[in-house]
């Protein structure tokens, strides 16, 4: 569904991003691994149009675009609520821009705030309530943009481990029940392997996948599966082995 062929981007004289490859498959859960700063997030910046690519080409569907934006929702690492905005308002966000009919997006608005268990918090303000019920509403505005490609960078890293796996559970549903494809950047291996159909390990800059491992059986997995445990073991040899090069 989205290919990236050849796409490089540099920062004055730092390359970023050197002939980068990607391919995500329809209805899939594509996973991100690799060292701190080394482009991750430059990928999903250049995707989304934040940052211009300087070479290399992004297809959507066959179809050769300059960027994603009106294509993907994003969703970052911080929940990026608008203090002043109830929840629920916050959640609106995408139909207001996109001059939709808002009685219907307050419906479905409300209709995803009981799936994802936010019921009875949609006039709360966000400095109100829990840094994952904060996430939980981030993700019902990503869900509220109807874009098939959903893309993640670090959404769970700030959250304590018990919020963290309540809400892991939750990324599985845009795939299984809201049939979403998602790209997704996290620093946690053990995350990758519970969550991901196939998990890319990215190397040092210039960026570049140097592993591939594509994963099966039903989700969530268990960790203490032999095979996911040498495959962690595997990624973390090989990721200390990029930052000691």
């Amino acid at each position: 569904m989205l290919r990236i062929s050849g796409v490089s981007k540099r920062f004055g004289d730092l390359s970023v991003l050197e002939n980068f490859d990607l391919s995500v498959p329809r209805k899939g859960f594509t996973i991100l691994v690799g060292p701190s700063g080394c482009g991750k997030s430059t990928l999903f910046n250049v995707l989304t149009g934040v940052v211009t690519k300087e070479s290399g080409n992004i297809y959507w569907l066959g179809e050769r675009l300059p960027h994603l934006g009106k294509k993907s929702a994003y969703m970052q690492q911080n929940d990026l609520l608008l203090p002043w905005f109830s929840m629920l308002d916050n959640a609106l966000l995408p139909a207001k821009i996109a001059g939709e009919d808002m009685a219907k997006s307050k419906t479905k608005a409300l209709g995803l705030f009981r799936r994802l268990g936010l019921d009875g918090f949609e006039n709360y303000l966000p400095g109100e309530i829990s840094g994952g019920m904060r996430q939980r509403c981030a993700l019902v505005r990503t869900l509220m943009f109807e874009h098939e490609l959903t893309l993640l960078d670090e959404p769970l890293s700030a959250l304590d481990a018990i919020t963290r796996t309540s809400l892991q559970s939750l990324l599985l549903l845009l795939q299984s029940e809201f049939n979403k494809s998602i790209l997704m950047i996290t620093h946690d291996i053990e995350e990758a392997l519970l969550l991901a159909d196939e998990v890319l390990v990215l190397s040092r800059l210039p960026m570049r996948i140097i592993e591939r491992f594509d994963l099966s059986g039903s989700k969530p997995r268990r960790l203490s599966d032999r095979h996911l445990i040498e495959i962690k073991e595997y990624v973390l040899n090989r990721l200390q082995q990029e930052l000691s090069r």
